[in-house]
């Protein structure tokens, strides 16, 4: 899976300030650390990503270079990655230290420069339940495809682009900076090596035009949100014969109206009567795969939570399924007649007679209370 986005990570807006970062990153250092969650693997791990998002989006560089081209910005092992405008990245530092030390940006200075295609992002929303049992589907996505006028030359067709006058077709340029010489991409092929004097009308001579196209996608059972599907050589066309990028479909939960998941748990809201809750009962409750028993003791309280063992759902590196958790609130009756109110004062009366032995908890926080103003 790819990695998630950073601010996505720390819960923060794009145009956060390093104080806003600061303040996300310290919470959730605290809530992740490994000294507060001993044994415990997943906040080790998210421990790890919310440090490694602070690191990147604190560093006022590389949360530009971030910005621009995503993780291969600032990953020194992902390449660019960003069509055209990730090539200029590339220039800005891969060239120079080439010139200076003879190693990186070499292999570009024989010809025009190849540049892979920019990744696409989609979103795609599922339900619970798709979520839960996976799902073939269709997508349509925008993309650049080759022009079908000019074949992708981009030239009118009958003519020819021409080699670029500028740089002679190396698609890069020197410039005499102090004692440095800086190689960077031609500013009029823009790194083609070729001019186009007479463009095609079709593309404007850009070679590509734009489309949409038809996407075959496998969502997996198990899958939960942010979680990201990638489809290989399905993003934008690379420049100069360059790989095409790729598509990552990001799916997105849409809220559930009983279920809450977390993990491969989910948990839901178990709403019992007064009466049940005070002289139990048998309930049905909803489960994905149909309906399940909960055995309502005696005497029950609102927070008291049941646990039906394996109704959640299996995740994607999971052996068994999640727990079904049933959180109880006990409803207060509404709009009662006068003779209802009247059946209650007298229940409540009855009870006060019996006192400790019918609220225990109620006893208890007023002795609480009395040792306090105490």
């Amino acid at each position: 899976m790819a990695k998630r986005d950073y601010y996505e990570i720390l819960g923060v807006a794009k145009n956060a300030t390093d104080d806003e970062l600061k303040k996300a990153y310290r919470k959730l250092a605290m809530k992740y650390h490994p000294d507060r969650n001993p044994d415990s693997k997943e906040a080790e791990e998210k421990f790890k990503e919310v440090k490694e998002a602070y690191e990147m989006l604190s560093d006022e560089q590389k949360r530009g270079a971030y910005d621009r081209f995503g993780h291969a910005g600032v990953d020194p092992n992902a390449g660019m990655g960003g069509g055209a405008g990730g090539a200029g990245f590339a220039d800005a530092f891969g060239d120079i230290f080439g010139e200076i030390f003879g190693g990186a940006g070499g292999g570009r200075r024989g010809g025009p420069q190849v540049y892979r295609g920019a990744d696409l992002k989609y979103t795609l929303d599922i339900s619970l339940e798709q979520a839960a049992n996976g799902f073939d589907t269709e997508i349509r996505v925008p993309s650049w495809e080759t022009c079908d006028t000019c074949h992708g030359s981009g030239a009118k067709p009958g003519t020819e682009p021409k080699t670029c006058h500028t740089c002679d077709g190396a698609g890069t340029v020197r410039m005499q900076q102090g004692f440095f010489s800086v190689q960077q991409t031609c500013p009029t092929c823009h790194g083609t090596g070729k001019e186009i004097t007479d463009p095609c009308k079709s593309c404007d001579g850009v070679g590509r035009t734009r489309r949409n196209k038809t996407l075959q996608v496998k969502i997996p059972a198990g899958i939960d949100d942010g979680m990201r599907i990638r489809s290989s050589g399905n993003g934008e066309p690379g420049v100069n014969g360059g790989p095409a990028g790729d598509l990552y479909v990001e799916i997105h939960l849409k809220p559930h109206g009983i279920f809450q998941r977390d993990g491969e748990d989910l948990h839901c809201e178990l709403t019992i009567p007064f009466t049940t809750a005070a002289l139990g009962g048998e309930l049905q409750v909803p489960t994905l795969t149909g309906k399940g028993e909960i055995t309502i003791p005696e005497g029950t309280q609102t927070g008291k939570t049941f646990r039906l063992r394996g109704k959640g759902i299996r995740g994607l590196r999971a052996s068994y399924p999640g727990d079904l958790y049933c959180h109880v609130v006990v409803e207060t009756p509404v709009r009662l007649s006068d003779e209802q109110k009247k059946i209650l004062r007298e229940f409540e009366s009855s009870l006060a007679d019996g006192g400790e032995k019918h609220s225990p908890k109620s006893e208890s926080w007023t002795d609480r209370v009395k040792n306090f103003f105490s």
